[in-house]
């Protein structure tokens, strides 16, 4: 039994967007440990976007501030191909650009029992059209 509920990512491929290695890294962990079956990793918005250009996960968490660049551009292809994603970002909701402020959105620092409710909750809802 998990450390965080059981397992109900059942086999998804997640796209992690997060500048801070640490924390990709931790949230990979949650992320399998909840059953994800792949995770991938892109520390900026450059490189989300060359992973995109070849594949489609089927969830994305992405951290809004990377280095000083917004990680809007990925948000909108994830938008596009109805991928259900959620936002990090250490100013809660009033650090997104008023477009996205009906997105799931996560506080940094967050704990595991509020990214685990945010992933739940999103999963439940239909993907925005």
């Amino acid at each position: 039994m998990s450390d965080f509920g059981t397992r109900f990512l059942d086999d998804l491929r997640v796209l992690v967007v997060e500048d801070e290695t640490i924390i990709s890294f931790l949230l990979e962990d949650m992320l399998v440990e909840l059953g994800a079956l792949h995770v991938q990793h892109a520390g900026n918005v450059a490189s989300a976007l060359a992973y995109l250009e070849n594949h489609t996960p089927d969830l994305a968490v992405l951290d809004v501030n990377l280095g000083g660049e917004r990680a809007y551009p990925v948000a909108e292809i994830l938008e596009h191909r109805k991928v259900r994603f959620l936002f990090t970002t250490g100013y809660g909701r009033s650090g997104l650009d008023t477009r996205w402020a009906s997105h799931a959105v996560v506080q940094k620092p967050f704990n595991i029992e509020a990214m685990t409710a945010a992933l739940r909750q999103l999963l439940a809802t239909p993907p925005s059209s």
